[in-house]
């Protein structure tokens, strides 16, 4: 009776055992899982700035695309497409004289932007043809679909922030 006692007891630990080491194989599998996804989704980060976005007055759309490993934005879109004569505008604001009749459509305003990590993009650029002056630049990505743009002179504390909306094919 004593053994037929002992060897319940030990298939009862047994049976606890291997329940154990099936949740112990179940968590571990888990946790791979959920750090491989991290991995994933941590790489393709850099290039979720990539888009279409519609700056904070509703009169601008930038597409931001990608070249090498920099991010650069260039005007798709305008509310006001065309000046007073009917042409499409131009750069008139621009220092540089040369410069004033490039159009703005098409024009590259975001340059040399560098994925910083935290849904950063820093060390750019961003060219204002309403005044025809350029700033530093970084963009950070609040959401999936919202944007902050801050352009400033020196140091990002003396600067002003623009929020877009990514805009979505419907």
């Amino acid at each position: 009776m004593k053994q037929i006692c002992g060897l319940l007891r030990f298939l009862k630990n047994k049976k606890i055992s291997t329940v154990m080491l099936k949740i112990t194989k179940t968590f571990s599998f888990v946790l791979i899982f959920f750090f491989l996804i991290n991995l994933k989704v941590s790489a393709q980060n850099s290039d979720a700035v990539m888009g279409v976005w519609k700056n904070g007055e509703g009169t601008g759309m930038v597409q931001i695309y990608k070249k090498g490993d920099k991010y650069f934005g260039k005007l798709v879109w305008l509310k006001v497409p065309n000046d007073l004569d009917g042409k499409p505008r131009t750069d008139i604001n621009n220092p540089e004289p040369k410069l004033h009749s490039r159009p703005l459509k098409g024009l590259e305003n975001l340059r040399e932007f560098v994925y910083k990590g935290e849904n950063k993009w820093e060390d750019g650029n961003i060219y204002d043809p309403k005044t025809g002056n350029d700033y530093s630049c970084e963009m950070k990505l609040v959401d999936e679909n919202t944007l902050e743009v801050r352009g400033y002179i020196g140091v990002s504390l003396f600067g002003r922030t623009d929020v877009w909306k990514r805009q979505v094919k419907k």
